[in-house]
């Protein structure tokens, strides 16, 4: 494949080799020791290629300094293609991405954050983060996601700050989203969508430090009994929040912080029937389906005695 052909994130794209030292010194002249200037020559060439290799120019619209790369607020509708290879730092932010392309992170070995706040994002192509190794801190709060997949933070176990909030139209969160995130200290998962959440999603991180998850949706039901006992048992800081998280249902419960319930609110959830319960229950079944019987038997048998009664009386007055 022509390298110039090659699409944005291909690895064909950041495997160019660049001329080894052996190459450039068998080009001069030989035999014979090479002149002192044709050296100082070479080496700065190669040199040169060498620093324009770790850091390809940078893209229309964006600064970079310090493998820093900014191209926030430039009204972009594609992520720019062709960044410097020694990138630390992205910043996406304010701009009108709808997508990424697939493999885009590739070539990038050395990210650490990476900003995509403010976008049009609707959800991120598969193994994006496979090559992400040292990807540390994610933003993609105020974006359109509606759900986070299992594989959407594949490969990236050096995540220690992931940001969904303000994703209104995030619904569902896979209960392995998260699976392998073993270094994640905060997670904010607020003002979305979400009515539920389910414990595996969260039980398998064990850095869990900070947890935002207010402005949501949240249906309190004997569902919701797992997760938020296990909130108040294993994390110290999550309640940061508390005051936003509430319930929109079931009625009894709507408008209530959602830290506020204890156990005896999910009371309800644990009854059980015992052997003597339902005896009792078929026994007062059928008292009551006999006592219904015997109720209409008496019932028929004063109607018919008015009827006869009635009757009667219109005989004697004939």
């Amino acid at each position: 494949m022509d390298i110039a052909s090659a699409p944005v994130g291909s690895p064909e794209r950041c495997c160019c080799q660049l001329p080894k030292m052996g190459d450039t010194w068998s080009q001069l002249p030989w035999p014979g020791p090479p002149h002192p200037a044709v050296l100082l020559v070479s080496l700065l060439l190669a040199a040169g290629m060498m620093r324009s290799d770790a850091g390809t120019s940078c893209p229309v619209l964006c600064t970079c300094h310090n493998q820093v790369v900014d191209c926030s607020s430039q009204r972009l509708f594609s992520v720019p293609p062709d960044l410097p290879k020694d990138t630390r730092n992205l910043s996406l932010a304010h701009n009108r991405i709808a997508s990424v392309p697939p493999g885009y992170l590739t070539c990038y070995m050395e990210l650490r954050v990476l900003d995509l706040r403010n976008n049009s994002l609707v959800e991120l192509p598969p193994g994006l983060f496979l090559h992400a190794k040292r990807l540390a801190h994610l933003d993609l709060s105020y974006n359109n996601l509606s759900h986070v997949p299992a594989d959407m933070f594949q490969a990236a176990h050096g995540l220690v700050h992931i940001d969904l909030s303000h994703n209104p139209w995030l619904r569902r969160v896979h209960p392995q989203a998260f699976q392998g995130l073993v270094q994640l200290r905060d997670l904010d998962l607020s003002y979305g969508g979400l009515a539920f959440l389910s414990l595996e999603a969260l039980e398998g991180l064990p850095g869990l430090v900070t947890l935002q998850i207010g402005g949501n949706p949240w249906v309190c039901g004997c569902t919701m009994e797992p997760l938020l006992k296990w909130l108040r048992n294993r994390i110290q800081r999550c309640t940061a929040d508390s005051q936003l998280a509430e319930c929109r249902g079931p009625p009894e419960v709507e408008g209530a912080p959602l830290f506020s319930l204890t156990e005896e609110s999910f009371k309800a959830c644990h009854l059980t029937l015992t052997l003597d319960d339902y005896l009792f229950i078929a026994f007062v079944g059928f008292v009551v389906s006999i006592a219904s019987v015997a109720t209409n038997f008496l019932l028929g048998i004063t109607a018919n005695c008015c009827h006869r009664w009635s009757k009667a009386s219109e005989e004697e007055e004939i």
